[in-house]
């Protein structure tokens, strides 16, 4: 059983997603066009951002979770708060609700043969401040995890001042600091953010940092990440190397970050560690933690599953890995469990309805859940083949 308490805190939104799964495959962008009608097979309404993604997916891997993110008095508003009450009762009692403000939503197009788009309204989000965070919810957890400040107008401005001042917050309640990240919107005032400058103000207050390898690429090296999508050879994804990663995580880790753990999608989950040094003071989540922590580099490979959506998946694979760290599991464990509940999210089309409870989860991976092909042999990387993992040593 997990005792110590889990603050969730950052982006907030209703989704909204038709479902197109009628529409020919690949034949979307042909068929909407002005003037024609689409018949959709349904509608579906979830939660979105990273305070329900991955506050319900702790909750559902049994970690005691309050959920901070400010929403409107509006219907949207309310929806938000119905959907999250079904999971727990008491789950929406810290939500902001700004009369001032409406709520944020997604609408997520998803239609067979094509990547998914965002129509996206920021909402509330955009008023999110330090002041909106209690003192006396701080003081009762052990570890503040903050989500998506990149899609946040008042935590991204004044190079970052905001995200600064809420991890501070958090630092002198005795609280262990997690971030994560979602991939900024290139078009908008957050694109032209001089990004290095942000993580570079904020990284040294936070202990575990866990973006995926897009948004890390693009954050920390722009030039990187548009030469890398403007090869037609290779996708972004299969063009990554062991040696990027490696540099990324350096970058990150000279900061004073204790973990950085970076999703790779269907490549699997790559984690580097801080030498024990750096371990010294983490906060009360990371009390008593295991030597094994210390200077390791570890990647897993992605579990095998009938993808039914994919929104949410990089939020229940920080929630398998936050989860695992308060248990006290070691390092590759919690890597190896971060990459299983990512899996199982993506089974449904919603962020956390196919999470299972508890240990549930680890008992499928010892019942021989296979993984997708990940070899690392030539970049010189070790494979443990009893545990199912890849260590650079």
């Amino acid at each position: 059983m997990i005792t110590k308490q889990v603050v969730v805190a950052g982006h907030t939104c209703l989704d909204i997603t038709p479902d197109l799964s009628a529409v020919p495959s690949g034949q979307f962008k042909q068929l909407l066009q002005p003037g024609r009608t689409l018949q959709l097979q349904g509608l579906t309404l979830s939660t979105g951002g990273c305070v329900p993604n991955t506050g319900l997916s702790l909750h559902k891997l049994g970690v005691p979770v309050r959920m901070i993110g400010k929403i409107g008095d509006d219907l949207f508003g309310k929806a938000i708060q119905d959907i999250i009450r079904r999971e727990g009762v008491t789950l929406a009692e810290d939500l902001v609700v700004d009369p001032g403000a409406s709520t944020a939503f997604t609408i997520i197009l998803n239609p067979p043969g094509f990547d998914r788009s965002f129509l996206h309204f920021a909402g509330a989000n955009q008023t999110f401040y330090a002041s909106d965070l209690s003192r006396a919810t701080l003081n009762e957890a052990a570890l503040f995890h903050f989500g998506y400040p990149s899609l946040m107008r008042s935590i991204y401005r004044g190079e970052g001042g905001e995200l600064v001042s809420i991890l501070q917050r958090a630092r002198r309640a005795g609280l262990t600091t997690s971030l994560d990240y979602s991939m900024p919107d290139l078009h908008s005032p957050a694109g032209k953010v001089d990004w290095p400058l942000v993580l570079a103000n904020s990284l040294p207050y936070v202990d575990l940092f866990l973006p995926s390898v897009e948004e890390l690429t693009y954050l920390l090296q722009p030039e990187t990440f548009n030469a890398m999508n403007e090869n037609p050879h290779i996708s972004f994804m299969e063009a990554i190397s062991p040696e990027l990663l490696t540099a990324l995580s350096q970058r990150v880790l000279a900061y004073g970050v204790k973990a950085v753990m970076i999703k790779l999608g269907h490549r699997g989950i790559y984690l580097r560690t801080a030498s024990a040094e750096v371990w010294d003071k983490g906060g009360r989540a990371l009390e008593g933690m295991s030597t094994s922590w210390f200077n390791r580099e570890l990647w897993v490979p992605a579990f095998e599953v009938d993808v039914r959506g994919s929104t949410g998946a990089g939020d229940a694979a920080v929630a398998g890995f936050l989860a695992s760290l308060l248990k006290g599991k070691d390092p590759e464990t919690a890597l190896i469990l971060a990459a299983a509940a990512g899996a199982c999210s993506v089974e449904q089309p919603d962020a956390i309805s196919g999470l299972s409870i508890g240990d549930t989860v680890l008992a499928r991976i010892k019942g021989g859940w296979s993984t997708q092909p990940l070899d690392l042999t030539a970049a010189g990387w070790q494979w443990d083949k009893t545990n199912g993992f890849w260590e650079k040593v």
